[in-house]
């Protein structure tokens, strides 16, 4: 028989029609005399009732257990009065069953379908088609969907074509490394996956196409952390002719219509404040701040040169060192292990700090294993200067080199956030704090002192520090920015370089000879000597954002609730070592299919 509803479907409105449901079984219940099933599809919930009064299809239901999958027919009914359930949407009717077809049985699953359950991630993973039964993954994965649509159709009212990219391209250098894919047409060789569609999109501009946008997917073969993917999806748009201020506008709102129409339904003030790389790794010792609450650094570098401390007076002689420090406000309470917690996080990075000084502030004084190496108008100027107060926490970072420093301070804020003492979120878990980030270094050096792009090599300067490009690189400011939320980088984007000759400069700075410039951005340089226009754009991370979504969506409903991980909007996530539990995927192949592509292996 063809289904006339689903099992979420149905309410007072049916009542007296005959329907037919299919679904799942999700949980049964024998009441003496009646047999009771919760029916379930995509939609919901339906009470199913069984009478003895058919012996039949009662003894049929004796033998019904969790996830078989049925046809049932009835009638539908209102539910005896006190039995209705105000939690269910079709918590006020039931199907009084007719006929009842077992589609497939089902073994017992390894895990409770019908409850969170204290499941392992790697066994979730593993059953993966049976966690995505779960009423909240399919809500996630709904939710995702809903996203996608509301950009696509935004997108498209802005006048964007949707166009898809290769999958299987060139190897080119895009600042993680690539996977690579064997040709056997061309044994040898090899195709590369695409770490971004950004070549591609560029060309779309020089071909005229003007606003260009894809759901696209991306691949990385980078280490993984504990959100990063090798395989994840970007929203990914490009436009001809736009200044920062059109792409700016473009996202805000395309964010805001996000948030806004989703089921999420959290309105967004616009516009998004603007602040310079410079200025937030300055106040908040990141390019990524949480901007929910107001921690800030500050610089101590004149204040401690003659502190006595020998460690923190050594490094004011330097000049690009300093001392920086910032106030957790009544954390004093905090325990060496969590003390430890923070000194970890300022050592951690690369390079990382040296270490972190904690002083808790007790009866007007600073109190901590360094104080009896500080003379006393020192400790009374820090306290001071950082308006301490009796219960508060004073943490200093010293080094040679000042970003340094501010940089490991950035890591101990964000550790502070999460400190339950402290509150610092305290009802502001909720509030949606986003920051575009701005000016940033068009380059970086790396660990060999060797110029590298700080996001990548088709960044285009700052019109104003195109005198200083080959000279002094390290001072040309980037057209470049982030478009930050509650301390999560959700995208980046670029003004583009549009002409030959600044392309060719900033390949020479990156060390890429005019052979490796040919080999590989051959193409890519030969097209802007065709009437390249100028162009820009940005891509945001689509998983990262459904997760955030998901986050506030499930903060509404409890207090407790932990960030979700990306893992929990992907349909099938790899684990963090970049393997499927589900398909034991990446897995050997036959000898016969590497001769076939030219290819032999060793043992590792």
């Amino acid at each position: 028989m063809k289904r006339s509803h689903r099992c979420g479907e149905l309410r007072s409105a049916q009542i007296g029609d005959n329907v037919v449901l299919y679904g799942w079984v999700h949980r049964r219940r024998d009441h003496g005399g009646l047999i009771f099933i919760d029916l379930r599809d995509r939609t919901g919930l339906i009470q199913i009732l069984f009478s003895p009064e058919n012996k039949d299809l009662f003894s049929k239901a004796k033998e019904l257990r969790p996830e078989f999958v049925l046809e049932v027919q009835g009638k539908v009914r209102k539910r005896p009065s006190g039995t209705e359930n105000p939690n269910l949407s079709t918590g006020e009717v039931e199907v009084v069953s007719e006929t009842l077809i077992v589609l497939n049985s089902a073994k017992t699953p390894p895990f409770e379908i019908e409850e969170e359950g204290n499941a392992s991630e790697e066994l979730r993973l593993t059953y993966r088609y049976l966690d995505l039964r779960r009423k909240k993954m399919q809500e996630n994965l709904l939710l995702r969907h809903q996203v996608c649509q509301i950009a696509r159709n935004f997108l498209d009212r802005e006048g964007f074509v949707e166009v898809e990219t290769p999958i299987l391209t060139k190897s080119t250098p895009e600042g993680a490394r690539d996977y690579l894919v064997p040709s056997r047409l061309s044994l040898g060789k090899f195709y590369a996956l695409p770490q971004s569609p950004q070549l591609f999109k560029q060309l779309l501009m020089v071909s005229g196409l003007d606003r260009y946008f894809q759901i696209s997917r991306c691949f990385r073969d980078e280490d993984l952390r504990a959100d990063r993917q090798p395989e994840f999806t970007q929203v990914d748009l490009e436009m001809s002719f736009p200044d920062e201020k059109e792409i700016f506008s473009l996202i805000e709102r395309l964010l805001k219509e996000i948030f806004e129409k989703s089921p999420l339904g959290k309105k967004i003030t616009l516009p998004f404040p603007q602040m310079t790389y410079e200025t937030v790794l300055h106040t908040y010792g990141a390019d990524s701040p949480d901007l929910r609450f107001g921690v800030t650094l500050t610089e101590v570098t004149d204040l401690l040169s003659n502190c006595g401390f020998e460690k923190f007076q050594s490094v004011t002689k330097h000049s690009k060192g300093g001392i920086f420090g910032l106030l957790a406000p009544g954390g004093s309470p905090l325990s060496e292990k969590q003390i430890e917690i923070l000194r970890n996080a300022a050592k951690e990075g690369k390079p990382g700090a040296k270490d972190l000084a904690p002083f808790k502030v007790e009866k007007g004084s600073l109190v901590s294993h360094i104080t009896k190496y500080f003379k006393t108008e020192a400790l009374e100027r820090i306290v001071q200067t950082f308006h301490a107060k009796e219960g508060d926490l004073v943490l200093l970072v010293a080094d040679e080199n000042a970003d340094v420093a501010r940089k490991a301070l950035g890591r101990v804020r964000d550790q502070l956030k999460e400190k339950e003492q402290l509150n610092l979120l305290k009802g502001k878990e909720n509030e949606c704090a986003f920051v575009w980030i701005t000016d940033f270094p068009l380059f970086e050096k790396d660990e060999e002192g060797h110029w590298t792009s700080t996001h990548h090599p088709f960044t285009a300067p700052h019109q104003g520090d195109m005198r200083t490009l080959s000279s002094d690189p390290g001072k040309v400011r980037a057209h470049a920015y982030d478009i930050v939320l509650n301390g999560i980088e959700l995208g980046s984007g670029s003004i583009r370089i549009h002409e030959r000759k600044v392309q060719e400069e900033i390949f020479k700075i990156l060390r890429l000879s005019e052979q490796e410039q040919k080999d590989r951005f051959g193409f890519l340089l030969e097209a802007f000597t065709y009437g390249a226009p100028p162009h820009g754009g940005i891509a945001f991370g689509l998983d990262r954002l459904v997760a955030m979504l998901v986050d506030l969506r499930d903060r509404k409903l409890s207090d407790t609730s932990e960030a979700t991980s990306i893992r929990e909007v992907i349909a099938f996530p790899k684990t963090q070592k970049g393997s499927c539990p589900l398909t034991n995927a990446p897995s050997d192949v036959s000898r016969e299919k590497l001769k076939e592509l030219g290819l032999s292996t060793k043992p590792s």
